[in-house]
C-alpha cells in the first residue's frame, strides 16, 4: 500500500505535464517564427542594415528619418487609412449581408454558401490576375460589359481617382470567412426569441435590429478588429494589381515598408517602419476594445438584463 501511494503523485505530475506536450509544437513554432523575428526587427531597427555588407548601430536615427526626412512615409500612412475607412465598413456590411442571405431557408443555398466562400481560397496572386483581367481599361471585362449598356467605363487601374477603388473591390471580393464566421453565429440565435419578437408585432426590420444586431455583437468585435489589421496591412494586391501607382495613388504603407526594404535595401529602416505600424494597430486595437463596452453584448449580460 506504502508502494503505491509513493507513485500516485509521480502519475498525478505527469497527467499534468501531458496537455503541455500537445500545445508544446505551436509554443515552439510561436517562438522561433512569431517572437523570435518580432525582436530581431527590433533591435535590426536601430542599425543601418543593407542586405550586403556589415550592419551600423545608428540608434534611434531610422525613426528620426521616417518622422522628420521622408515624406512618403506620411503619404503611404494617409492612404492606408483612407482605404481601410473605406474597406472595412465595406468589408462588415457584405459579410453581413452574405450571411443573412445563406441562413434563408431556400433551396441550393449550400451551393451559394459555397461559391460565396471559394474566393477565400484563392491565392493572393490568383487573385490579383482575376481582378487585373476584369478591369484592364482596353479588354477588361467590366469594361466591356459598361459598353453594352452605352457606359464608357473609366481606366481602372490607371486612374488616379479609380485605382484605390479597384483595390478595396478586389479586397472585398474574399469576404467569405468573415460571412461564415457571421453565419455561425446568426445560426446559433434561438428561434424563439424570433417567434417572441413576431407575436409582439416585430417586424423582419425591427428582428434584426433588436434581436439579431445585438446578438451578434461579440463577433461583429471580432471580425471589425481582423479587418482593420487586415486593411493597414494591405500588400499583396497593391503589389501586383498597381505596383503602387498611378502616381503613387495607391501606395499603401505595406508597399512602402516592402520597398525600403527590398527595392532600396534598407532592412534596418523598413523595421522601424513596421515596428510603427504594429504599434498603431496595438493602439486601434486597444481603442476598438476599449469602446466595445459600450455597443458589445455578451450573453451572460443580456441573461442577467432579462432577469432584471
Amino acid at each position: 500500500m506504502l508502494k503505491k501511494k509513493e507513485k500516485q503523485p509521480s502519475f498525478t505530475l505527469v497527467r499534468k505535464r501531458v496537455p503541455y506536450l500537445f500545445i508544446l509544437p505551436w509554443i515552439i513554432g510561436f517562438l522561433v517564427f512569431t517572437l523570435g523575428p518580432l525582436g530581431s526587427s527590433l533591435i535590426m531597427s536601430l542599425f543601418d542594415w543593407p542586405i550586403t555588407g556589415e550592419a551600423k548601430f545608428i540608434g534611434l536615427n531610422n525613426f528620426t528619418k521616417m518622422f522628420t526626412a521622408d515624406p512618403q512615409f506620411y503619404d503611404s500612412l494617409v492612404i492606408t487609412f483612407k482605404f481601410a475607412a473605406i474597406f472595412v465598413p465595406l468589408n462588415l456590411i457584405s459579410a453581413l449581408v452574405l450571411a443573412l442571405l445563406i441562413t434563408q431557408p431556400v433551396k441550393g443555398v449550400k451551393i451559394f454558401r459555397t461559391i460565396f466562400y471559394l474566393p477565400a481560397v484563392v491565392s493572393g496572386v490568383a487573385v490579383s490576375i482575376i481582378w487585373g483581367w476584369i478591369f484592364n481599361s482596353e479588354f477588361g471585362v467590366l469594361n466591356y460589359l459598361l459598353s453594352l449598356i452605352g457606359i464608357e467605363g473609366p481606366s481602372w487601374l490607371i486612374d488616379p481617382k479609380w485605382a484605390i477603388v479597384t483595390i478595396v473591390i478586389a479586397s472585398a471580393w474574399g469576404v467569405g470567412t468573415m460571412m461564415l464566421i457571421f453565419y455561425t453565429d446568426i445560426k446559433g440565435i434561438p428561434p424563439e426569441l424570433y417567434e417572441a419578437a413576431s407575436i409582439d408585432g416585430a417586424g423582419p426590420l425591427r428582428q434584426f435590429f433588436n434581436i439579431t444586431i445585438p446578438t451578434i455583437t461579440p463577433t461583429i468585435l471580432f471580425n471589425v478588429i481582423t479587418s482593420v489589421i487586415a486593411a493597414l496591412q494591405q500588400l499583396t494586391l497593391v503589389l501586383l494589381l498597381t505596383g503602387g501607382g498611378p502616381l503613387k495613388s495607391t501606395y499603401f504603407y505595406g508597399l512602402f515598408v516592402y520597398n525600403n526594404a527590398f527595392k532600396h535595401h534598407q532592412l534596418g529602416y523598413a523595421s522601424a517602419n513596421a515596428w510603427f505600424m504594429f504599434i498603431i494597430i496595438l493602439i486601434l486595437t486597444m481603442l476598438i476594445f476599449k469602446s466595445s463596452s459600450t455597443w458589445v453584448f455578451y450573453e451572460a449580460e443580456m441573461k442577467k438584463g432579462g432577469k432584471k
